[in-house]
Parts: C-alpha cells; sequence; structure tokens
C-alpha cells in the first residue's frame, strides 16, 4: 500500500523559514513525479513545484524564488525548503505523486494527509 507522509509544518512569524519532508513508501520504484500543493482556507488547491525522478523541477509562478523544491530518490522523500514565509502562505501543504510532469491536481493519483503552515504577522 503506498503512502505518503508529510512533516515539518508549523507556526512561525513572517520572514521566517521551514523545511518541509514528504517519504512516500509502498512504491515499487522512485515515484516518477512527487509535487508540492497547499490549500488555504476556503481555497482550492494549487500546486507549487513538481520534482521528477531526474532532476527537472517546475515551479509556479507565483513562487517568486522563495520555495526551493528537492528530492532524494534514495530515499525516497520529496523536500521542499520554505523561505520569507507570510501570512499568505499560511495553509495546508501536501504533497502527491503522478505518472506525468504536471502541477495540476487531478493528474496526481496519490496524496499525503498533508501538514499545516501558519505563518503570523
Amino acid at each position: 500500500q503506498v503512502q505518503l507522509v508529510e512533516s515539518g509544518g508549523d507556526s512561525v512569524q513572517a520572514g521566517g523559514s521551514l523545511r518541509l519532508s514528504c517519504a512516500a513508501s509502498g512504491y515499487n520504484n522512485s515515484p516518477y513525479c512527487m509535487a508540492w500543493f497547499r490549500q488555504k482556507a476556503g481555497k482550492e488547491r494549487e500546486g507549487i513545484a513538481a520534482v521528477v525522478s531526474y532532476g527537472a523541477t517546475y515551479y509556479a509562478d507565483f513562487m517568486k524564488g522563495r520555495f526551493t523544491a528537492s528530492r532524494d530518490n534514495a530515499k525516497s522523500t520529496l523536500y521542499l525548503q520554505m523561505n520569507s514565509l507570510q501570512p499568505d502562505d499560511t495553509a495546508m501543504y501536501y504533497c502527491a505523486v503522478s505518472r506525468v510532469f504536471s502541477l495540476r491536481p487531478q493528474d496526481f493519483d496519490d496524496w499525503g494527509q498533508g501538514t499545516q503552515v501558519t505563518v503570523s504577522s
């Protein structure tokens, strides 16, 4: 049974940093595409960054260089380094796995339970 477990969410002040992790298990091979999404209260889920197994990465335009996604295939773990956090970054952050290189939620088959990030001003 496949499983994605996110960790690293916390409450921080504006300008702070966090590093999220997502550990994947139950896959026969390292997942092709792993991605980060977030969902703000009352809003739709939005893609942040996708990383494929050979290292190519795609970021959503709104990231503006503040977030960096990476993965360790040997550990089947996806990371998201978030810097200069702002109150508007407050959301539940999810990781997900897809067979295609995408940031569209509908292209992702497996999802974690999420980790909460709260940024106060």
